[in-house]
C-alpha cells in the first residue's frame, strides 16, 4: 500500500492514508505512541486492494472519532501482545487537556469483546477494542510485528479483501 497523506485530527493524534489497488475495503490500524514507530513500513509492505488508515492516538475518543469518520470494515488495534479478546471496561470520566489538540471529556463503560481472529492470543483486557466493539464495527488485537501478517490475513478472509 502507498503512503498518501499525512495529518493531525482535532484531538492531536497523528493520522496517515495508506492506498492499494483499486477495490477492496477500509482499513483502520490504532496504535498508542510508543508502539507506532514501525507501523508505516508495515502498512506500506502489505499487498493489497483499499485503503488502510492509521491513527496514533492517546486516550479512546480520537480513536472513536477515527473509526466514526473511516467507516471500516475492521479495526486493527496495535498492542504489546496479541489477544484473542477481553472483558468489559469501565474507563474513568477524565477530561483531557494536554494531548496537542481539542481539549474533550472521554470514559464510559464499553463491552467486552472478541478478537476478529479469535484463535490468536489469551484474553486480556483493551479498552482500545472494547470501545470498538462498542461501535459494532470488528475488532482484532495484535502486535508492530505482526501487522503486515494480520492485515494481509484478514483481507485474504475477506471478500473482495485483496
Amino acid at each position: 500500500m502507498q503512503h498518501t497523506r499525512t495529518w493531525s485530527d482535532v484531538y492531536g493524534s497523528a493520522r496517515a492514508l495508506f492506498e492499494g489497488r483499486a477495490g477492496g475495503h477500509a482499513w483502520l490500524i490504532a496504535a498508542p505512541p510508543e508502539l507506532a514507530g514501525e507501523l508505516a513500513a508495515a502498512i506500506a509492505g502489505v499487498d493489497g486492494k483499499g485503503r488502510a488508515a492509521l491513527i496514533v492516538h492517546e486516550g479512546l475518543t480520537p480513536l472513536l472519532a477515527a473509526v466514526q469518520e473511516e467507516r471500516p470494515r475492521g479495526v486493527i488495534v496495535i498492542a504489546h501482545t496479541a489477544l484473542a479478546g477481553g472483558p468489559a471496561v469501565s474507563v474513568p470520566d477524565t477530561l483531557v487537556e494536554d494531548a496537542g489538540g481539542l481539549p474533550y471529556r472521554e470514559g464510559g463503560e464499553f463491552p467486552a469483546w472478541t478478537g476478529e481472529d479469535a484463535g490468536e492470543g489469551a484474553e486480556g483486557e483493551c479498552p482500545a477494542a472494547s470501545a470498538v466493539a462498542g461501535l459494532g464495527v470488528p475488532v482484532t488485537v495484535t502486535t508492530p510485528a505482526a501487522l503486515a501478517a494480520t492485515l494481509t490475513a484478514w483481507m485474504d478472509r475477506t471478500p473482495h479483501g485483496r
